[in-house]
């Protein structure tokens, strides 16, 4: 069932399905750990319904945004989303994957990614095929993604994404392989005692090792009722 939603009272607006593509946490942390500069080029690979992009574009709204998703329900709402804001974006449809739906190669400033956390048959499985393949690597690895971003950043450039910390060591690797070389990391918490949920990280394409542990950010403080505009 398709619903409308709200980043705030009375801003800016977006489409999610409740049952395929519900707005998560992850997306809403992302959106503010993510820092584009004014008027660079940014790709969202498997951008969903376009939630992240809204979030990025309700802070900067110079930013020059492409959405990249193969699942065309979900493409569809991010269109909506866009076209209400009266916000400009280039769609992408296809499997990241493949070279010829990307960007071009070195033509992005910045890169996010919500990506599939598990690694497929894992665990118990989502319900519906589409939750499976944004949960699960069934469609694309963690790999599949680094390379992506890889592919599409200028020299310089920068990538974040969010994670499950279990998985840190796989991530870390993952983005060296592809010379993301990671500078940012910072965990997010239910409680300031309890063990983080997720990792926020940004990587430099080509950039010299050496990597920011930041503060973490624990759920429910003024901080984290920035990253829900409140």
């Amino acid at each position: 069932m398709v619903r409308k939603d709200h980043l705030w009272d009375g801003g800016p607006a977006f489409y999610f399905d409740a049952a395929a593509f519900p707005p998560t946490t992850d997306s809403f942390a992302l959106g503010w750990f993510a820092h584009p500069k004014r008027g660079e080029a940014v790709c969202d690979l498997g951008c969903g319904v376009g939630l992240l992009g809204a979030l990025l574009l309700a802070r900067e709204s110079s930013l020059h945004l492409v959405n990249v998703e193969q699942n065309e329900a979900a493409l569809a709402l991010a269109a909506r989303t866009f076209a209400e804001n009266s916000w400009a974006a280039a769609f992408r449809a296809g499997d990241l994957r493949d070279g010829a739906v990307l960007p071009a190669a070195g033509s992005m400033d910045y890169v996010v990614c919500n990506p599939p956390y598990f690694r497929s048959g894992s665990g118990k499985s989502a319900g519906s095929k589409m939750r499976q393949d944004a949960r699960e690597e069934t469609q694309c690895t963690l790999d599949d993604v680094c390379a992506a971003a890889a592919r599409i950043l200028r020299w310089g450039g920068r990538f974040a994404l969010v994670y499950r910390p279990e998985r840190l060591t796989d991530l870390l690797c993952a983005l060296r392989a592809h010379a993301l070389e990671p500078k940012r990391l910072r965990f997010v918490a239910p409680e300031p005692d309890a063990a983080p949920s997720l990792v926020l990280a940004e990587a430099r394409r080509g950039g010299k090792p050496g990597v920011q542990l930041e503060p973490p950010l624990v759920i429910g403080t003024p901080e984290w009722n920035a990253v829900y505009f409140r």
